[in-house]
């Protein structure tokens, strides 16, 4: 049996004990380690890359062991003995409150995802403005801990990844020349949509357009041209349309626009603004004047799927271009 004896504590190692305790509780009531000395432990888990807090129910740090990458995290032993109340925001003080007690109830390993950044700490200073992403691996123990439950909470620095992660997929949504949305992304958006308006009535209303003779601008101007009218188009879009609607380059010359909350009699008003700034945009632009023709629906309740507006859409569009061009219909 391994014996553990505490040399005589100051004031100022009050932390050290405090950490010294939980270590006992995690080795167990009787101390027992086939392989480490106490002191072993302490220095095992004090080693740990990413930072491992002792959480209590009321959300006091009892102990921090680990954070040794210095690449992410920054010296928290300053916390131990203090409240999540005293040196965070209060909501996201009660967020972290909250995921505590799920951990506590359920008895099994919790994860969580979250970001910090300096507004969201008490007096933060000179803090990061941006957000920080963490992964939280809350496991509830077995012992007290100052007389209350208490979980072991594992935060590991995740912004690269995240960050690395949003890259993929800004890149596996969007389309590379002009910098709108793709295909994937708009069928994606038009199935979220049709859900919405299947569970909630609220209506969606989609803009699929092209170019006129675009095969012109091609031939007699080159592809760099070509290239040079759909980018411009694609900045209209940008400059004319809300914050809220989905633009997207559906392939070749057309692009689609979903409209979420918009009635079609509106989306044809948006459709005609956008469509009347066009050819002095590419006169300006490629010094050759060119129109858009386009088509607008809306979702139905007889729609099957998002394969019913996007032709009704294009229906619209052909009978634009079959009934002179430079003009937007419904069907």
């Amino acid at each position: 049996m391994t014996t553990i004896r505490f040399p005589p504590l100051t004031e100022s190692d009050a932390s050290a004990r405090r950490r010294s305790t939980v270590v006992i509780g995690l080795l167990g009531a009787s101390g027992r380690s086939s392989l480490f000395t106490h002191q072993q432990l302490i220095s095992i888990l004090s080693s740990l890359p990413d930072p491992a807090f002792i959480l209590t129910r009321s959300g006091r740090y009892a102990a921090i062991f680990g954070g040794k990458d210095i690449r992410h995290y920054h010296d928290g032993s300053g916390l131990v003995g203090r409240s999540m109340f005293e040196v965070l925001k209060q909501e996201k003080a009660q967020w972290f409150a909250a995921e505590i007690e799920k951990a506590l109830s359920s008895g099994v390993l919790h994860i969580v995802e979250y970001q910090l950044s300096g507004s969201d700490v008490k007096g933060a200073g000179d803090g990061p403005a941006h957000a920080i992403w963490f992964e939280g691996r809350v496991q509830a123990l077995d012992f007290p801990v100052d007389g209350e439950p208490a979980v072991v909470w594992v935060a590991s620095n995740i912004t690269e990844k995240n960050e690395t992660q949003q890259k993929l997929r800004q890149l596996s949504e969007t389309d590379a020349l002009t910098g709108l949305y793709n295909r994937r992304k708009l069928i994606a958006t038009l199935d979220d949509r049709l859900a919405a308006f299947e569970r909630e009535k609220s209506q969606t209303s989609l803009l699929v357009f092209d170019l006129d003779n675009f095969k012109r601008i091609n031939d007699e101007m080159g592809h760099h041209m070509g290239d040079a009218a759909l980018i411009e188009i694609a900045r209209l879009c940008r400059q004319h349309l809300s914050q809220s609607d989905v633009i997207a380059r559906f392939g070749g010359d057309e692009f689609v626009i979903v409209m979420p909350g918009t009635e079609s009699g509106n989306a044809l008003e948006i459709a005609e603004r956008l469509r009347k700034h066009v050819p002095a945009a590419l006169r300006d632009c490629l010094r050759h004047e060119s129109t858009i023709s386009g088509g607008v629906s809306d979702f139905r309740f007889s729609d099957k799927s998002t394969d019913d507006i996007l032709r009704r859409a294009d229906e619209g569009l052909y009978h634009s271009k079959r009934t002179g061009r430079d003009r937007v219909s419904i069907l």
